[in-house]
């Protein structure tokens, strides 16, 4: 008769998010879904919920040319709203645009990630100026900074310069205890986990090369009660083997001694609608997760299908407890 009680906590457990195991399985999608907006390319989408509302934080840049081009020039950070995590959002304003050339960011703002610190809204990106170029290259250098909020409506507040002062991208940022830890990637692909006291910095690399044997990239950071994961891009195959895929990745420590998660795969190439197309995208990057109440409730990629990109979340179908 125990085993039998156990056997029934434990699968009841299960059903609701508490099973060992972290598998993301995803809901179908409706079509009219997401968030898009006529002329742009938009990439990059980072959630939050506030009250009933939720906002979405994304990149966007004029359609001026081909698909990625002129986003190192023109992208600026969008917000979006919606009464439902998948949408579809509404465009409500400019959060992170063109400013004054004398600031880093003066010249484009993008990857976004946001997040919500003691009382205040702090949206993570990368930016750069006008004038600055990355070491032995033509590209503009890239940098961590932040913006920061009481409202999630603004006015934002800027950091007046970028937190990492090395080229920096995709940056993923996990509140651990009393530390910050902070993780990005420079042009080469490699991977940088830093700490800090406070998420204005200073930050202090404690690994270097967070994932030495192949090349990743579009971070996403958490922990649940066991271990550190990582959520990310599996840019050309060597994990999960195929160009591009999400995929997951765990340390104990949440520092070094990082391993793939079993389950590996996060998502493919492919979304099922609720009408049972399936969408194949040519491009499904920058992998940001949605955290209600201490569970993993959605995630939320950017899409490109050959024509026309866009942010779109999808729902688990068994929220993943964090805490």
């Amino acid at each position: 008769m125990k085993f039998l009680v156990v056997s029934f906590v434990v699968l009841f457990l299960s059903n609701f998010g508490f099973s060992q195991t972290i598998r993301f399985d995803f809901e179908k999608v409706p079509k009219q879904s997401g968030f898009k907006m006529e002329g742009y390319w938009v990439w990059c989408g980072s959630m939050i919920k506030v009250k009933s509302t939720y906002h979405l934080f994304a990149s966007r840049w004029k359609k001026n040319g081909d698909f990625p081009e002129g986003y190192r020039q023109n992208s600026e950070i969008v917000r979006a709203t919606s009464n439902s995590p998948l949408g579809p959002f509404k465009f409500e304003e400019v959060v992170i645009g063109e400013r004054d050339s004398m600031f880093w960011d003066s010249n484009m703002a993008h990857n976004p990630t946001i997040h919500k610190i003691g009382n205040e809204y702090v949206l993570f990106y990368i930016g750069s100026d006008f004038t600055t170029y990355a070491e032995n290259s033509k590209s503009l250098l890239r940098r961590v900074g932040y913006g920061t909020s009481k409202n999630i409506g603004g006015p934002w507040k800027r950091s007046e310069q970028p937190i990492i002062k090395a080229e920096s991208n995709n940056p993923a940022i996990l509140l651990d205890g009393k530390k910050v830890k902070l993780l990005y990637r420079d042009a080469n692909l490699k991977v940088f986990l830093a700490e800090s006291e406070n998420y204005q910095g200073p930050y202090t690399i404690v690994n270097d090369n967070v994932w030495p044997d192949s090349r990743i990239e579009d971070f996403y950071l958490f922990k649940d009660k066991k271990q550190y994961h990582i959520v990310c891009e599996d840019n050309a195959g060597s994990i999960s083997g195929h160009g591009r895929w999400g995929v997951h990745l765990c340390s104990k420590n949440g520092i070094g001694n990082w391993e793939r998660y079993d389950p590996v795969v996060v998502y493919d190439h492919y979304i099922t609608y609720t009408d049972n197309d399936v969408l194949h995208c040519f491009r499904r990057e920058r992998p940001q997760l949605l955290i209600e109440k201490g569970y993993i409730t959605g995630l939320i990629t950017s899409v490109y299908d050959g024509n026309n990109t866009w942010s779109q979340p999808v729902k688990l179908k068994r929220p993943i407890r964090l805490k």
